[in-house]
């Protein structure tokens, strides 16, 4: 007689995403793994006196969400300063921001604790004077412009105030802080700090220019904590049982390691650091895959180019809306390839941020000529791929390396959007050939990069976008925010697809999202499942 289950659910649609999609009724769980799937006739005999059955009602059952790129700590900070994404002009920004300006002088009642101050130790918030927003993005603007810093300084010219647009590769400050950081911004290129006719900061900063506000505005342990929790619970009602962050100089990794010490951990976490930390993790053995079965240290991350929106992200031909700018290099292709040859050598994965098709082709040749022609080996990522040419396709294919994209970005490829203005409509076509890169044998993982963190918005633009080249199927784009991530992040065998042996990370849909694919955006997750655990119910 088998052993009772720990939980069965029952009466549900159940896809295992694996190679041949099959579909069943229940699905039997003990501790933490998948044990039976089949009919509820045949899953409900392992429901035991103390088993949890939970009935599905005919709701829709998939393998957990695992959003293969965020920053987890920026989607928290976004739910605890000023959420910019929801503005619609420079004004309703400024508005929001000013909003939050009251909430900072009454939390600390007018008595400030800079970055300079005793009160910023590493449990207490460096934050606390600062006036902070992110997530703005000025191509849905009537008025497409970046915030400035005489926007920020309606905002407060007595307090620091920084608005970070959503991609973190363009931010705007005010007077204050232009003034405080002057000795800084002397140090950085003089395209990251742009200025006005009389030779003024315009208060928009690019690129390195951001590095000194991004280091003075990070959180100490507490305020990380917060922020991680805040995210935390947004990934439970999203689906979302796992996902990579992107970590620099920031105290999340203590803190994820904290939660999973106290059994808090509500989401799988593979840890991608940066260049600055790789001599630090051969130090202390943190080896890809190193970790436990909720924190793992995935790869080694690097910059190549910037962003569309800051039209940094490098270019074989000149921008659209700026026939001089090809955009930049954040790191060049030399020093990229000795952090790939470095990190290679050592045995770690890979992965490097790269949109632009010249920023594509020289983060692939420098894992090729690191990994000797088999970076698959390796299992190296690329971040973005946002514009990839036929070339770049087809040495993805052959050598094995992850494109680790975004879906949710093709809201910036319908008529008149951002690709369109930076690119010009021909290349808006080309960019995230999500259905060409399938059909050459890429491997796709799905993520949000935070911009917003939603697996069923980001299907739902895969499912539904503009051009031919870009389309996947329902099941073709599920897959890739499940199974995909999991092959991103050396996990295939634990996770990705509902399968005996495999962890018991879900989600439950109230709908099916193949009954009604021009909405699978507006569909509602009624549970998440994580190692067999309901950390999200709202049936």
């Amino acid at each position: 007689m088998s052993e009772a289950a720990d939980r069965v659910f029952l009466n549900g649609e159940v896809h295992t995403l694996a190679e041949s999609d099959e579909t069943h009724e229940a699905v039997a769980v003990r501790d933490g793994e998948v044990v039976r799937l089949g009919r509820t006739y045949d899953v409900e005999f392992l429901a035991g006196v103390d088993t949890d059955v939970v009935d599905l009602d005919g709701r829709t059952l998939l393998p957990g969400f695992i959003d293969a790129h965020t920053h987890l700590t920026t989607v928290g900070r976004t739910l605890v300063h000023a959420d910019l994404s929801a503005a619609d002009s420079p004004a309703e920004a400024v508005r929001l921001l000013a909003e939050r300006a009251e909430e900072v002088e009454r939390a600390d009642g007018g008595d400030e604790a800079g970055p300079g101050s005793d009160a910023a130790t590493a449990d207490a918030d460096p934050t606390s004077e600062w006036v902070i927003g992110y997530g703005y993005d000025e191509s849905t603007w009537a008025e497409k412009r970046y915030l400035t810093r005489d926007d920020l300084d309606r905002v407060s010219t007595d307090r620091p105030v920084a608005a970070f647009r959503e991609d973190l590769h363009v931010a705007a400050v005010n007077g204050v802080v232009l003034d405080r950081f002057a000795d800084a911004l002397e140090g950085v290129p003089d395209e990251t700090v742009p200025t006005d006719d009389a030779g003024e900061p315009t208060g928009v900063l690019l690129e390195a220019a951001i590095d000194p506000i991004r280091e003075a505005v990070e959180p100490g342990v507490a305020g990380t904590r917060a922020a991680v929790e805040a995210g935390l619970e947004l990934c439970a009602e999203r689906g979302i049982t796992g996902f990579h962050d992107m970590v620099r100089n920031s105290h999340a990794p203590r803190v994820y390691r904290d939660l999973d010490a106290e059994g808090e951990l509500t989401a799988r976490v593979r840890i991608n650091y940066w260049t600055d930390h790789l001599d630090a993790l051969r130090e202390v053995g943190l080896a890809t895959d190193a970790g436990s079965a909720f924190v793992e240290t995935g790869a080694i991350k690097s910059f190549t180019d910037g962003s569309f929106g800051g039209r940094t992200a490098k270019l074989s031909e000149p921008y659209a809306d700026d026939a001089e700018e090809t955009g930049q290099w954040v790191i060049d292709p030399d020093e990229l390839r000795e952090w790939v040859r470095e990190a290679t050598e050592a045995g770690y994965q890979f992965t490097a941020h790269a949109i632009g098709d010249e920023a594509i082709r020289a983060a692939l040749d420098a894992y090729e000529e690191a990994a000797a022609g088999d970076p698959g080996a390796d299992r190296h990522r690329i971040e973005h791929v946002e514009l990839a040419a036929d070339d770049a396709i087809e040495q993805l294919a052959e050598t094995g390396v992850v494109a680790s994209v975004q879906p949710n970005f093709l809201k910036w490829a319908g008529a008149d959007g951002l690709y369109e203005a930076r690119l010009g409509e021909e290349r808006t076509a080309e960019t995230n050939r999500y259905r060409e890169m399938l059909d050459s044998g890429v491997r796709l993982a799905f993520g949000s990069d935070g911009m917003p963190m939603g697996p069923l918005l980001g299907v739902h633009h895969a499912v539904n976008a503009p051009a031919a080249g870009q389309r996947l199927s329902v099941t073709e784009a599920l897959r890739a925010y499940t199974r995909g991530a999991a092959y991103a992040g050396f996990d295939e065998d634990r996770l990705g697809t509902v399968e005996p042996g495999k962890r018991a990370d879900f989600v439950v849909l109230a709908e099916s999202p193949w009954e009604n694919p021009e909405a699978i955006r507006e569909i509602d997750v009624a549970m998440t499942v994580v190692d067999g655990e309901v950390v999200h119910d709202a049936r």
